[in-house]
């Protein structure tokens, strides 16, 4: 079977996978760089290397323009539904949350796009605002399960990046736990979130993509606040590179 390779360029991380049939052979991940273009041809060398032909190329993301030698380039909306299908076969809805932007791609039994939301205006909700207010209080994003486990969120009332860090500081000032305000910060995201999603009548199961799919809290408070269960995968953050891999597949096929 012939061989595809899928890569995401986002605005903050580049992902890529090889793909054979339905099997990820292999997997690439780095934060995007200053020159996106790097991070693709990166991607590409290391995906390909070692090969006895040459994988079907196609690119979809934020980046997905700025380099020449693709076979083919797909907007991330298409790329995300098929890619959260291999995943979780059964998906009915997906929730991405990447670095600077939020979708909700609905999806019809035979997995077939029926409607999607995207949010690209606002960094609120997003890999990014949660980055931002972790540094202000000295933690990273992978610190945070371990660190909210447990703890009740402090209200958080702005949503705005800036505000937000603003209010952060100030609760800190008055001597509120810096773990209360990040529960607090990501209940407050997943809240947000749960009503963006609600735009669309959401049907399970759901399927939850992008790099804060990786924060388990974050995926519990979402559950909540939608009233429904929000699952996700080892390899969520892949699904617009898996996705892309196999439009390729079907590129290919023709």
């Amino acid at each position: 079977m012939s061989l595809t390779v899928g890569i995401d360029s986002g605005s903050t991380a580049t992902k890529g996978v090889l793909l054979e049939g339905n099997t990820l052979l292999r997997r690439f991940l780095c934060p995007t760089p200053f020159r996106p273009a790097l991070a693709i041809e990166q991607a590409w060398h290391e995906l390909s290397d070692d090969l006895a032909e040459r994988p079907f190329l196609t690119l979809t993301g934020y980046g997905r323009q700025l380099v020449d030698f693709a076979d083919k380039q797909v907007t991330e909306i298409s790329c995300h539904g098929l890619g959260a299908r291999l995943l979780m076969a059964d998906t009915r809805t997906v929730i991405d949350i990447g670095g600077q932007d939020s979708k909700v791609i609905q999806l019809d039994e035979d997995g077939n796009l029926t409607d999607f939301l995207m949010n690209d205006k606002c960094a609120a909700g997003t890999g990014r605002f949660l980055d931002v207010i972790s540094r202000t209080l000295g933690a990273s994003v992978e610190e945070l399960d371990a660190l909210v486990a447990g703890i009740e969120p402090h209200a958080i009332t702005s949503m705005c990046t800036v505000f937000a860090e603003s209010e952060v500081i100030s609760l800190r000032s008055a001597g509120i736990a810096p773990e209360a305000i990040l529960a607090g910060v990501i209940n407050a995201m997943a809240r947000r979130s749960a009503n963006f999603i609600s735009r669309l009548t959401s049907q399970g199961p759901v399927l939850f993509t992008g790099g804060v799919s990786h924060c388990q809290a974050f995926t519990r408070m979402l559950s909540t606040h939608l009233g429904a269960d929000v699952n996700t995968h080892p390899d969520a953050q892949f699904a617009g590179a898996i996705g892309a891999a196999l439009i390729g597949q079907r590129q290919r096929g023709r």
